[in-house]
């Protein structure tokens, strides 16, 4: 009953917390820690202890699984090679320059200093996702920060187990050929398993038509993923995102309108829910993890902010030479385009989660030294990234130039609608020359889209919508949807005006009833 009653406390606090983000029009992740810690500094509220297993079995796979599905596969094939860079080079480099200033700043034992940069090395998807909703940021700046951060996972959590295993072990050493295969096995094995769980759910969704089945076998579908990737000991994380990429790249073919209605509804809840959660447990958990602190360690606020800038620093180095991949320019790098990749590079839950997993002693019994530390550099690291580059990031990404403004997105927007009512006007016109369709049913349809294309109101005329004008209403909205996703792979659209668009089509076949 006492996490019952947390999880609801964190829930209506939630709820509050984005009403009044949404007025004030700042993230809410960032106002969510904010107010966990508020919380949590209360005297007289208990200390919040989260297992790991918790974030990572029940929270994490359905968050990395709406990741993946938002991810625009057309452009993540333009930006692949910085993606993997970032994934691994950037993640090795950030582990080993944050190890060091660690054993400089601290003074805490070189394989613990190591454990912390695993820990910190790799962005988080659940923040940088929760954080980049909301930006107008080019397709492919959004898709590079997104992408990185859901596929980075294997190379941050080889290191976090190599590095732990050395910490643990008296006199433990690395061993490089080891490390290598397992990082094949992780993200390897996390990839085919993620594929074939991809291809089974394609099987039976292709299969079903009844909207709330469809919406239990998405929501079953990562946990699935996950369960199995670890049970096989490779990653769950990538298994979960290969997943949701794959299928949410067919997701306009597996279902009708009312099903892809009803799933976007359950998941919009779910995901709002379970980051709600996610980021009021940070700041929750901060304070917790200070006052278990050993004396002497009262310098750790500074040594956050020093270890936090080195992340800073080194993701700024590592993203300016792949600016040119990411938005070509006339005068070469980009210092604007980097600025907005390192500030949108959020650490988040996943490093959280990652640290509380760390064992309190090492092999021969004894108290691994320097674990509390990890713990509260880790967590404030973690704050500082989602409350000052989140609350920001929007002013970054403003001043950068790179946002794109609304008259443009809106022109986009229409320019696309008259593009598929010119589509359908050309499929109506052709049925009236063949004289397959009732002239009454076909002229009421053509007065419609004739109306969308001058901009003016629909005129209804009374008549009754007969089983004759639903299905031309039909075939109207499939031809509008194979043009849309026909603009779509010529890139003449974004991914944002594409599911925007399908959101409005989907409403519209769904408001005309059953078949």
């Amino acid at each position: 009953m006492h996490a019952v009653g947390i999880v609801l406390v964190l829930v209506v606090l939630a709820t509050t917390v984005a009403t009044f983000a949404r007025r004030l029009r700042i993230p809410a992740p960032s106002l969510l820690v904010l107010a966990g810690l508020a919380i949590a500094l209360i005297p007289g509220v208990p200390a919040l202890h989260v297992p790991p297993q918790a974030i990572a079995l029940v929270v994490l796979p359905p968050l990395l699984y709406a990741s993946a599905e938002e991810l625009s596969l057309r452009d993540l094939r333009t930006v692949w090679r910085p993606v993997t860079i970032l994934s691994f080079g950037l993640v090795f480099a950030s582990a080993a320059a944050v190890g060091y200033a660690a054993v400089a700043l601290t003074g805490m034992p070189p394989a613990m200093a190591f454990v912390l940069g695993a820990v910190l090395s790799s962005t988080d998807p659940v923040a940088v996702t929760a954080l980049g909703r909301r930006l107008a940021l080019p397709g492919r700046v959004q898709v590079l920060v997104q992408a990185e951060s859901l596929f980075n996972d294997a190379t941050s959590l080889v290191l976090f187990k190599v590095a732990v295993g050395v910490a643990v072990a008296v006199g433990g050493t690395v061993n490089l050929p080891e490390a290598g295969g397992e990082l094949v096995l992780l993200g390897g094995g996390g990839s085919l398993i993620g594929a074939a769980v991809a291809g089974l759910v394609w099987l039976v969704r292709r299969r079903t038509t009844d909207p709330v089945l469809e919406t239990v076998i998405a929501l079953v579908t990562p946990y699935a993923a996950y369960v199995l990737a670890e049970s096989a000991h490779t990653s769950g994380v990538t298994a979960v995102v290969i997943a949701g990429v794959l299928l949410g790249r067919s997701s306009h073919r597996l279902t009708d309108a009312h099903s892809r209605l009803q799933l976007n509804a359950v998941y919009a809840v779910v995901v709002f829910l379970l980051e709600s959660v996610v980021f009021s447990i940070v700041g929750l958990e901060l304070p917790t993890l200070v006052r278990a602190l050993p004396a002497g360690r009262g310098w750790w606020p500074l040594q956050a902010l020093a270890l936090a800038a080195v992340l800073i620093a080194v993701r700024v180095l590592w993203t300016l030479p792949l600016t040119r991949a990411v938005k070509p320019t006339r005068g070469g790098l980009s210092w604007r385009v980097a600025g907005v990749v390192t500030w949108a590079g959020t650490r988040g839950v996943m490093p959280l989660a990652a640290a509380l997993s760390i064992p309190l002693t090492a092999d021969n019994g004894s108290t691994l030294a320097g674990r509390p530390l990890v713990l509260v550099l880790t967590t404030s690291v973690v704050v500082f990234t989602l409350v000052v580059q989140g609350l920001t990031l929007a002013a970054v990404v403003n001043r950068s130039g790179l946002a794109l403004e609304p008259e443009h997105t809106a022109q986009e927007e229409d320019d696309a609608r008259d593009a598929l009512n010119h589509a359908a006007l050309e499929h109506v016109d052709h049925l009236a020359t063949l004289e397959v369709m009732p002239a009454t049913a076909v002229d009421r349809v053509r007065r419609g889209l004739t109306a969308r294309l001058d901009h003016t109101a629909e005129t209804p005329d009374g008549t009754t919508a007969d089983a004759t004008y639903r299905q031309l209403r039909r075939e109207v909205i499939a031809v509008q949807s194979t043009e849309l996703h026909r603009l779509y792979d010529e890139h003449r659209i974004s991914d944002t005006t594409r599911r925007r668009l399908q959101h409005d089509l989907d409403r519209e076949e769904a408001a005309l009833g059953s078949r």
